[in-house]
């Protein structure tokens, strides 16, 4: 049987995750307010200034709170900045550079789980700080059309990532049994005593050739037997050799059971790879905000 193991459940702690999908897509390029000095450049900032984390953009038109979850030494308490129906998950937070340290990537990623499980969530990126709540109203307020219409695409929808990964020198022995071409100048290599290089690199085409096809194959059918089950899928660059598929899927909530039955069905077909399956999480690969916002002028 493949290992197949699906991780990280929003049951669960961030801390059990094994994997993390690509990074948040809806991030601010430049918010309206950076943590920076003040603006008339008089003082620098001092060392103990607040600002606001911000973990994602929920639809919500009261006030929350989410508990201690938060980006700290000490969990901050993570609240809500409301605007209309919309409102930014935020935290407290020392104006600085976060660093991706992985307690603050977890504290990151177990707020937006803890979040998604009653909410849909466009989540922002690591270290998205602002430095006054004024700022994150003018954030909600100045992108609030794109921010409500991601919302409603991603309505109980959620993401699960899928690699799959194969074992190189299996299937070039798979290959050498069943092409006849490959066997053929193997046996002429092993045989001749001489220069083989020629034979080699026909040799090392053929199977290149042949291992590409059957990886393309593969994925095909991966991704046509989840198409049922899926809202939308991504494929994602495969990270090194072994790996032959990168994906992300959308998935309604209502047809997770369903998903997670598929991939194990396919698990158990492909007896000689190995899947890698994890999720839910944010809608990270099919988010894909960009904002650019200016300060509001003073009237």
């Amino acid at each position: 049987m493949p290992e197949l193991k699906k991780t990280a459940s929003n049951k669960g702690p961030a801390a059990k995750k094994s994997a993390k999908p690509a990074p948040a897509r809806a991030a601010s390029k430049s918010p309206p307010r950076p943590a920076s000095d003040d603006d008339n450049g008089a003082t620098a900032r001092s060392a103990d200034a607040r600002g606001k984390y911000v973990y994602c953009i929920i639809q919500a038109s009261d006030p929350l709170k989410f508990g201690p979850l938060g980006i700290g030494v000490e969990p901050a308490d993570v609240h809500t900045v409301n605007y209309k129906d919309i409102a930014a998950v935020v935290s407290d937070t020392p104006i600085e550079v976060h660093d991706p340290t992985r307690e603050n990537v977890l504290a990151h990623e177990r707020v937006n789980e803890t979040v998604m499980r009653k909410h849909t969530v466009i989540p922002m990126s690591f270290g998205t700080v602002f430095k006054t709540r004024d700022d994150i109203v003018e954030l909600l307020r100045s992108a609030y059309d794109a921010f409500h219409d991601v919302l409603v695409k991603m309505e109980d929808k959620l993401e699960f990532g899928l690699k799959v990964l194969w074992d190189r020198d299996v299937m070039v022995r798979e290959i050498e049994r069943a092409d006849e071409d490959v066997r053929r100048l193997k046996q002429e290599i092993s045989a001749q005593k001489g220069s083989t290089y020629f034979a080699r690199m026909q040799y090392g085409r053929l199977v290149d050739a042949a291992l590409q096809a059957h990886s393309e194959k593969y994925v095909a059918e991966i991704f046509e037997a989840l198409r049922d089950v899926a809202v939308a899928s991504r494929a994602n660059k495969p990270i090194g050799d072994k790996m032959i598929m990168n994906a992300a899927f959308l998935v309604a909530r209502e047809k997770e059971q369903a998903f997670d039955a598929r991939v194990k069905e396919i698990g158990a077909h492909f007896d000689k790879l190995t899947f890698k399956y994890t999720g839910p999480w944010p809608p990270y690969n099919f988010v894909n905000i960009r904002l650019k916002l200016e300060r509001a002028k003073e009237k």
